[in-house]
């Protein structure tokens, strides 16, 4: 990357999160209807069984039977992993979406991805076809090679755009309402590239963009859908320090009922306070110390304010809440139809796989790194011998497929990154 590349870089990742020209603050979709709140589905705690939605695909084995393999009921003892005597789809070691094993043994591909539709967090709109003439997102674009879905999401909120979309694992595209109108569904599983710069997240595929609406992770808003969902500043990634962040929420109604999703704060002095926005009287605070009780959070308030700060050292995943007005102060405050109550699933750092490991020297060969996906006891890092999963790279714009052992799943990389 060069100098002015860079430089580019840094000042897109310490723009101001500015309100979108033309967007709809608090149009996030559905959020009812969702079962996950985390962009890699680790709070996933659905019933799907198989590795395609509806019956398809392959049938998961059960967790109280995998003892041979790194993940089973036996390693979550305490539930956090949502691991049991069931073979329902989980994601226990924070890869990019849930999965479950479908062999006994580690010969040959042994472990899936699962598809599963209600779990995507709402703000994604869907995996598209992107074949390049026209764009499926006509606005402007760039790319990185430490891209994640919020540095593309910030890049278009500055550019004043109501829609980001993440490509190939290093691309961002913005656009409009109206590039939808056009455009063309993919499968969800053709956007399975692995972003630059999060292995935990997934960025697009080749020819296929993932994509989000701006107001994901905003650091402002105005809310006046009669539901949505909230994140945290800087969401899907860790909210960064000294962010001072605020948001007025208005639905139609008489009251307001509030349920957290998730809620990980690093520390007491990262604070989410809750006032009544006529009076500014403080209704409730919670911080690193003092998470929201669970289940529905009900408040006797017609509009909202809410205000997130965080000290000079604060990193954490932070929160998702979402909301819905209520009609009557009385009303009810069980969750309406369909909606998913999916607690959070914390994360044990010494059990999540990533790539490269944590602490791993950068290197590359024509600008690109592969990841190997792989469940088991194989450790990342670079080839120590030709035929290991490691680096790989060309000038050319097909990329190349890593070198990896036979029937091991690899991902392919596309190559030359210009710096966003």
């Amino acid at each position: 990357m060069g100098t002015q590349d860079l430089q580019g870089f840094l000042f897109l990742l310490f723009l101001p999160l500015l309100q979108p020209r033309g967007a709809s603050a608090g149009s996030l979709h559905s959020p009812g209807l969702s079962e996950c709140f985390q962009v890699n589905g680790a709070d996933y705690r659905g019933h799907q069984n198989r590795t395609g939605p509806r019956g398809a695909g392959r049938p998961c084995l059960f967790w109280d039977q995998t003892q041979q393999h790194s993940y089973s009921s036996a390693s979550d003892p305490q539930g956090r992993w949502g691991l049991g005597a069931h073979n329902f789809c989980r994601n226990p070691d924070g890869d990019v979406q849930p999965w479950c094993y479908v062999a006994e043994t580690e010969e040959g591909i042994y472990w899936r991805y699962c598809d599963i539709p209600t779990c995507h967090m709402p703000g994604y709109l869907g995996c598209f076809v992107d074949s390049g003439a026209p764009p499926a997102l006509s606005g402007p674009s760039g790319t990185s090679t430490k891209l994640t879905v919020q540095v593309c999401l910030r890049f278009c909120r500055m550019k004043g755009y109501q829609l980001a979309g993440v490509e190939a694992g290093y691309a961002c595209f913005c656009g409009s309402e109206s590039d939808l109108a056009r455009g063309r569904l993919a499968p969800a599983t053709d956007c399975d590239q692995i972003c630059f710069g999060h292995p935990g997240q997934l960025c697009g595929g080749d020819g296929r963009l993932g994509v989000y609406e701006v107001s994901v992770g905003s650091c402002q808003g105005n809310w006046t859908a009669p539901q949505g969902v909230i994140y945290s500043p800087d969401f899907p990634d860790e909210y960064g320090p000294d962010r001072n962040c605020s948001w007025a929420l208005g639905p139609p109604g008489a009251a307001l009922e509030l349920t957290f999703r998730l809620f990980e704060l690093a520390d007491p002095r990262d604070r989410l306070e809750l006032r009544d926005a006529a009076s500014g009287s403080l209704l409730r605070a919670f911080d690193g110390a003092r998470p929201p009780p669970p289940g529905p959070l009900r408040l006797g308030t017609a509009a909202l304010l809410l205000t997130f700060r965080s000290d000079a050292r604060g990193h954490a995943q932070g929160f998702a809440l979402t909301y819905r007005g209520l009609q009557d102060a009385a009303e009810d405050p069980a969750a309406p139809e369909g909606s998913a109550q999916t607690p959070a699933a914390p994360l044990d750092g010494a059990n999540v796989s990533c790539s490269p490991r944590p602490g791993a020297p950068q290197a590359a060969m024509g600008g690109a790194v592969c990841w190997l996906r792989e469940k088991g006891p194989r450790r990342w890092g670079l080839p120590g011998a030709p035929g290991e999963a490691g680096l790989c790279g060309t000038d050319s714009p097909e990329g190349c497929p890593c070198p990896a052992p036979p029937g091991t799943p690899r991902l392919r990389v596309l190559l030359r990154a210009t710096g966003l």
